[in-house]
């Protein structure tokens, strides 16, 4: 119940303020004026961008309102993020002791659950089928690799009140975790499993039905966007953190392939079931044949074997999605593994066959270079052709199946990109008018905390690799930090080469990213202060060290879209085809957005200080230079590498 003086429902500022003073925290302005925002939005129907630097504080100034709209009008209000990191803070941490905070508060303690994908939990009908010799008969030598792994996944499944994979310590690899798991196509559904009633899935789904807040991914967010059936619970208000992932995780989701390692699978478990042998991989010989006569990358046209390829495949597919469709009566309840994989295959197949239907749906149109989707083929050594098609943009998706439905708050350190809100929400299908946005701000001070250094004298990075002069460069700024260095590059050749050179060069440890898990080579980093870490992708946003462990950030280059990659390719030229600059509107954006994330890697907390080191002249002597500027945070800007090395050796010294 609320406390005895209190209204019911007591206002945002109060409940901000009851919260921070619980955990211990102090009043941050950027953080009152979104939480203020939020709940605005939330109260208003309206949707709302905001941008929120590290230390602001967000995960409260978002929750707070989200808990107090919940009990205000008695809905449920989804957070979804883009990495399990943050689920984990959210559920384990935040979620916690923001209940604990406003409990006395609130008419009621607030409460959350975590929903996620199906595989993400223990099946224990699969572990129960597993159980077919008693395993006090098997000496523990016996046991495969595989086995003993299974064996303490279902001792664990005994003790587990949640069954999420998450929760196992330590994990197991993910071969093992697919055999003791199911998807949401194979489940037999609560009603006819022997263990329904127990399912932690479901269990899982049950309490996210009554709840105030339901942390998701944003995955299932699309899944369950995109999806005739529902997925998340009802609710009326969405907030999306890590929201310059939204577009990205949303084009995954929507994006179907073919290649002939999963067509051949498809056709063997297809005969198992009842359908004629040879008759699908006739048609794929046909059609992997074909495939090998046309060019990789993006396709605007298809040749007349090619067509009548898929079209064939196409209609082999059905055929055997027919074969395998009814079950001999009494499957189900006699032979329930059968009966699941019968209906998990029928999925599949009818999956494939849509994929096709897309595809050639890509060309039946006058200019295919004007169709919502894109298509194109894949050649890999390891894995086989494949043919992918993917919506040309998410925005009309988004626009439809998630601003209409519900109230949207969307927020990140890095939204604004060129100074404002306007490419982001273009991407994400904003409708105009109906938005508004918050520039939070951030705790530091950029100016005084951190300098941003580009190397104009160098020459523009080409293909052939890193430059002799940018190495040593490189090898320079190092040695003034004393290691203390995040090294941030544009590829995985440029991170080895960057990796060996400087372990020839420099007496300091050198950690490579896929040499040790990610987590492991950012622990070692963040303890060994003179140690220096170099990576790709997933370094430039998902590393948090504060201190003078990170005093150095280098960037190799400005971070574009490769030239070759289909999807960047063709929304460029869309833009251009409708009078826009696709460089400026794709590239650049996507650019802009990693820069502002690996930049951020520097400034963890107020106490931080240091050098971003971009080591690349086109930041200045290019006129999209002043816009991916604008982009980052406000640091000093230099291009003398005299003023950066002895600021470094200050910091070295101090």
């Amino acid at each position: 119940m609320a406390a005895q003086d209190e209204p019911l429902h007591p206002s945002v500022e109060d409940l901000l303020t009851a919260a921070v003073e619980a955990i211990g925290g102090a009043p941050r302005p950027g953080q009152v004026a979104m939480a203020q925002a939020v709940a605005r939005a939330l109260a208003g129907e309206r949707h709302l961008a905001v941008q929120a630097g590290t230390g602001t504080g967000k995960s409260l100034a978002y929750l707070v309102p989200a808990m107090l709209h919940a009990q205000t009008t008695g809905t449920t209000v989804v957070v979804s993020t883009a990495t399990v990191a943050l689920q984990r803070q959210l559920v384990e941490r935040d979620l916690p002791r923001l209940a604990d905070a406003l409990a006395p508060h609130m008419e009621r303690r607030p409460t959350f659950a975590i929903l996620k994908g199906r595989n993400n939990y223990v099946c224990l009908h699969k572990l129960a089928v597993d159980e077919q010799v008693p395993e006090a008969l098997i000496e523990e030598e016996d046991l495969s690799w595989m086995g003993r792994h299974i064996k303490r996944v279902a001792e664990w499944a005994q003790e587990t009140e949640t069954g999420d994979r998450d929760d196992l310590t330590p994990g197991v690899p993910d071969a093992v975790w697919a055999h003791v798991s199911t998807s949401s196509r194979e489940c037999l559904g609560a009603a006819r499993c022997p263990h329904g009633a127990e399912c932690f899935a479901q269990l899982a789904r049950e309490e996210a039905q009554h709840v105030d807040v339901v942390v998701t991914n944003h995955a299932l967010l699309a899944i369950d966007a995109l999806s005739d059936v529902d997925v998340l619970p009802p609710h009326d208000a969405v907030i999306v953190d890590e929201a310059h992932e939204l577009d990205g995780r949303v084009t995954s989701v929507a994006t179907n392939g073919i290649s002939k390692r999963s067509l051949t699978m498809a056709a063997r478990r297809a005969e198992k079931l009842g359908a004629k042998k040879g008759a699908l991989e006739d048609v794929i010989d046909d059609f992997t044949a074909v495939l090998d006569l046309e060019p990789p990358g993006r396709w605007e046209r298809i040749s007349e074997p090619a067509r009548g390829a898929f079209a064939g495949l196409r209609d082999a597919l059905w055929s055997a999605r027919t074969a395998i469709a009814d079950a001999p009566e009494g499957e189900a309840d006699n032979d329930p593994e059968t009966f699941a994989e019968r209906t998990n295959l029928r999925n599949h197949l009818g999956d494939l066959h849509d994929a096709i239907v897309r595809i050639l749906a890509v060309f039946d149109e006058d200019d295919p270079a004007q169709h919502a989707d894109v298509v194109w083929l894949d050649r890999s050594d390891r894995f086989g052709d494949s043919v992918a098609v993917a919506p040309l943009s998410v925005a009309g998706i988004l626009h439809e199946t998630l601003f209409d439905d519900a109230t949207v708050v969307l927020t990140s350190a890095t939204l604004a990109v060129g100074g404002n809100f306007n490419a982001m929400a273009a991407n994400w299908g904003l409708p105009a008018g109906s938005w508004d946005s918050l520039d939070a701000g951030t705790p530091f001070n950029p100016r005084k905390s951190g300098i941003l250094y580009t190397a104009a004298h160098l020459p523009t990075p080409g293909r052939e690799g890193i430059a002799d002069a940018t190495l040593d460069e490189m090898a320079e700024l190092i040695t003034a930090a004393g290691g203390r260095t995040l090294g941030l590059f544009s590829s995985r050749r440029a991170a080895e080469q960057a990796a060996e050179a400087m372990r020839e060069r420099l007496p300091f440890d050198i950690y490579l990213q896929g040499e040790d898990t990610t987590g492991a080579l950012v622990e070692k980093f963040a303890k060994h202060e003179n140690s220096c870490l170099f990576g790709t992708l997933t370094l430039w946003q998902g590393v948090d060290v504060p201190g003078s462990a990170c005093s150095l950030v280098l960037i190799d280059r400005i971070p574009f879209p490769r030239p070759d990659d289909p999807l960047p390719q063709a929304r460029a030229k869309a833009a251009d085809a409708a009078g826009r600059s696709g460089f400026m509107e794709v590239s650049a954006t996507h650019a802009a957005l990693l820069l502002a994330q690996g930049t951020g890697r520097l400034l963890r907390s107020v106490e931080d200080r240091g050098v971003i080191a971009v080591l690349d002249n086109r930041l200045t002597t290019k006129r999209y230079g002043a816009y991916l500027r604008k982009s980052l945070l406000d640091f000093w800007p230099t291009t003398d590498p005299e003023v950066v090395r002895a600021a470094l050796r200050r910091l070295v010294a101090t």
